[in-house]
């Protein structure tokens, strides 16, 4: 079942990638596993796929000591900073960075065992009250004073856009994204490259890779629906 979904999901990708003129391999897939067994992310595993995505900490610490460690992990969900230590020495990529203050504690947690950190900016782009973020006006500042950390790199911007039927509807934030992180790519800041926009979910990733996404981040349309 599952190699059925990824190939149905690749095969949108590539769509996708056509319709915008992009190369397929300028996108890439984030497996979305938050409260799936490792069961099945090894299924995943099996068929190719090395980029996992996780919501919570304890989720991402479990999993990645039962999954070979050529696995790529993403946190995307909320980090809090009390959690930071757990998350540094094993995420490849922190998609939520919000706020300056979570910034300084991966910088810390990251000089103690010399890593530099990747991490993406979120930004709240449709100014939901319900979601955490940045705006568009402040993640310019943002970028700025992250920079000066010596052991985070901002690599790109990431947000969740709203859920809605109609994926259509999400182009305009999408597209505000993008803007966004061309914007900030002419700022020439030190430590800071808009190499990465992670948008669209399996609701709306068609839309996103359409407006710019180089990666996605699809759970529902790889492991089925949540109950």
């Amino acid at each position: 079942m599952l190699a059925d979904n990824l190939k149905q999901v690749e095969e949108n990708i590539q769509k996708a990638c056509s319709n915008a003129g992009r190369k397929r391999e300028s996108v890439t897939l984030i497996a979305v596993s938050k409260t799936k067994p490792v069961s099945m992310l090894s299924e995943l595993y099996d068929c190719g796929i090395r980029n996992f995505g996780e919501n919570k900490v304890q989720e991402l610490s479990e999993k990645t000591d039962q999954l070979p460690n050529d696995i790529r992990w993403h946190m995307i969900g909320h980090l809090q900073r009390n959690k930071v230590k757990q998350v540094v020495p094993k995420a490849a990529l922190i998609h939520s960075v919000d706020t300056y203050r979570l910034a300084e504690e991966i910088n810390i947690q990251a000089k103690k065992i010399n890593r530099v950190i990747p991490v993406l900016i979120e930004v709240n782009i449709a100014a939901e009250t319900s979601k955490f973020g940045v705006s568009a006006l402040d993640a310019r500042q943002l970028a700025e004073e992250i920079a000066k950390l010596d052991n985070l790199r901002v690599r790109g911007l990431m947000t969740i856009a709203p859920y809605t039927q109609n994926p259509e509807e999400n182009r305009p934030y999408f597209r505000k994204i993008k803007e966004l992180s061309v914007d900030i790519a002419k700022e020439n800041i030190d430590n800071v490259s808009m190499g990465i926009l992670s948008m669209g979910m399996t609701g709306d990733y068609m839309v996103a890779i359409e407006e710019g996404a180089t990666m996605v981040r699809v759970g529902t349309g790889l492991f089925g629906a949540r109950y």
